[in-house]
């Protein structure tokens, strides 16, 4: 989910690498823009909805203007308009370029409900062909100033045909034509894989890797999977529960003696930090950006943020956080006597047979690392200088698409887990007090409701995504060095059309 909220939590939640960002893919407007190598099956929106006179609210008109803005084509009309009336924000002129750049390919569908300070619409993406719920809330009084917006990846209405389903040399070559579509248009750089049975169907390198040397992406190029490793701290968190040597419903003060927070530390449970029930809050913001350069692993971060009190009762909601990631990976380290990085590399990496994948510092020099670049004001720039110091038990690691198959066999082939332990991670979760069951940051679905394994991740320069279908036995990895949501919107699109 794509939320925008008064700074500083714009910068977790945009850039916080959630693991649906990959709804930063659209919001519309009336202003209909072609779509990039759309496919003839694409939907026919050339006339929107038009809204009840119900839905004619201050909210929805002001929606409206910041969609047509948006889509304008004209990115100096856009930040004109935001500066004129989404001040309320409070949201980086940065962000907003970005911002401006995704939402250019949108097209209105319908209003889905309207109040006078809040409306939502169902929007649809050309370029990736995909559907998203967009809110917008605005100030009670004139003007109406913007003062948060988000999306949300959304169902297919009924009244639009599904993507056909494609047997794997037509799946290929529809996802060789979006991909090159998207390349030709300067909107994708990276690598896709498309397995069954554990074996390549498609796998392709586009684009370049390093737009100043002109060097191409090959299959050999690590992209940076900013969330993606939060799957291999999971992994590793359920590899210590199967030893006996960590109960996960343990709060976290049994293996973080001298955790800084006596409330976290005694009610906090490792099962709360897998579902993200902590309340252990996020990592990005103003403290982020001061000690970027010494935040060098995880008891560092936890230095820092540890003194935090929990932000809601534990157990009770679900809000992403890296934080809470930070904390598996050092109970990981206390527990197991090692390293983060050391364990990976024993206990994940050497089993599954993963030979391109790591988390070595941003300083170290590794010439098969792609460059990340990210838009700014002129064009795309190296965001070198927004990322982390090394990766971490949140994510912000390297791999390759071959090598993200390779766990993806391994998890499957027992190599790296028991059945019971894979089974205990794909279904396992928590119980809220109304009900609720919240699932372990492993599992997720499509839009369309089809449930898999893996996770995506993306940042400034990063995106990638990684989704395991067990029932048909399909793997689906996606990479890129640009901005979300590129990675995971074309993984959606292959998701989409999978028998």
């Amino acid at each position: 989910m794509l939320q925008l909220s008064p700074a500083p939590a714009w910068g977790r939640r945009l850039w916080g690498a959630c693991a649906r960002v990959a709804a930063l893919a659209s919001l519309t407007a009336t202003v209909v823009v072609a779509p990039i190598g759309a496919s003839a099956q694409a939907p026919d929106l050339s006339t929107p909805a038009t809204p009840s006179e119900a839905a004619d609210t201050p909210a929805t008109r002001q929606a409206k203007a910041f969609l047509d803005a948006a889509t304008s084509g004209d990115q100096a009309r856009f930040l004109k308009f935001v500066a004129d009336n989404a001040a309320g924000a409070r949201i980086p002129m940065d962000v907003w370029r970005r911002v401006g750049a995704i939402f250019a390919n949108l097209r209105l569908h319908a209003v889905l409900s309207a109040t006078p300070t809040k409306a939502e619409m169902l929007v649809y993406d050309g370029v990736f062909e995909t559907w998203l719920g967009l809110w917008i809330t605005v100030e009670d009084h004139p003007p109406y100033g913007i003062t948060d917006l988000g999306s949300r990846e959304a169902k297919r209405p009924a009244d639009v045909a599904a993507p056909p389903k494609l047997a794997p040399p037509e799946l290929a070559a529809a996802t060789k034509a979006k991909a090159g579509a998207l390349v030709a248009a300067d909107a994708f750089s990276g690598a896709i894989l498309i397995a069954r049975g554990g074996k390549p169907i498609f796998v392709a390198p586009f684009g370049l890797a390093d737009r100043a040397a002109k060097t191409p992406v090959t299959l050999a190029t690590q992209f940076r999977f900013g969330s993606m490793g939060k799957m291999f701290t999971a992994v590793a968190i359920v590899q210590l529960a199967e030893a006996g040597r960590i109960d996960l419903k343990a709060p976290i003060g049994r293996y973080l003696a001298d955790y800084p927070n006596a409330e976290i530390a005694s009610k906090v449970t490792i099962e709360n930090l897998l579902t993200h029930t902590g309340g252990t809050g996020d990592i990005f913001g103003p403290e982020f950006t001061a000690h970027r350069e010494t935040l060098r692993d995880a008891k560092d971060y936890v230095a820092l943020f540890g003194s935090r009190a929990p932000e809601f009762p534990p157990g009770t909601k679900r809000a992403y956080s890296n934080y809470g990631f930070m904390l598996l990976g050092r109970i990981v380290e206390v527990v197991s006597g090692m390293t983060y990085d050391d364990y990976l590399a024993r206990r994940i990496f050497a089993p599954a047979r993963m030979t391109a994948t790591g988390m070595r510092p941003e300083s170290d020099r590794l010439p098969g690392r792609a460059v990340g670049y990210t838009r700014s004001e002129g064009g795309w720039k190296d965001a070198a200088d927004t990322l982390p110091w090394r990766g971490t038990p949140a994510g912000g690691g390297y791999s390759t698409v071959g090598d993200m198959l390779a766990f993806a066999n391994a998890l499957q082939g027992g190599r790296v887990l028991s059945a019971a332990g894979l089974q205990k991670l794909a279904t396992g979760g928590i119980t809220g007090p109304d009900g609720t069951f919240f699932r372990y940051d492993f599992t997720d679905e499509t839009p369309e409701g089809r449930r898999f394994w893996g996770h995506g991740g993306g940042a400034p320069g990063m995106n990638g995504m990684l989704m395991i279908f067990p029932e048909s036995r399909y793997t689906v990895v996606v990479f890129a060095n640009r901005d979300p949501p590129v990675a995971q919107a074309l993984a959606n699109y292959i998701a989409d059309r999978l028998p």
